[in-house]
């Protein structure tokens, strides 16, 4: 469930699809995101998730796998 919102959120702001939004995707370099795009992400999944992300741990997020585990881990 929560890979799957954070797969739906990636894709809303790109033209990837669903195939290439894998648990393993470099955020950077398979799908393709810059520091701003990941800033607008972090944005969105904050408001999603109902979350606040802290700027050193969106930063730090490199794959979806990081994504997937700050929301396990901030969602309890």
């Amino acid at each position: 469930m929560i890979f799957e919102k954070i797969r739906d959120c990636i894709m809303s702001r790109t033209n990837l699809s669903e195939s290439v939004v894998t648990m393993q995707a470099s955020l950077r370099d398979d799908l393709g995101l810059d520091s701003f795009d990941l800033a607008e992400l972090g944005i969105e999944l904050e408001d999603v998730f109902a979350v606040t992300i802290p700027d050193e741990d969106l930063i730090a997020f490199h794959t979806v796998s990081d994504i997937v585990t700050f929301m396990k881990n901030s969602t309890k």
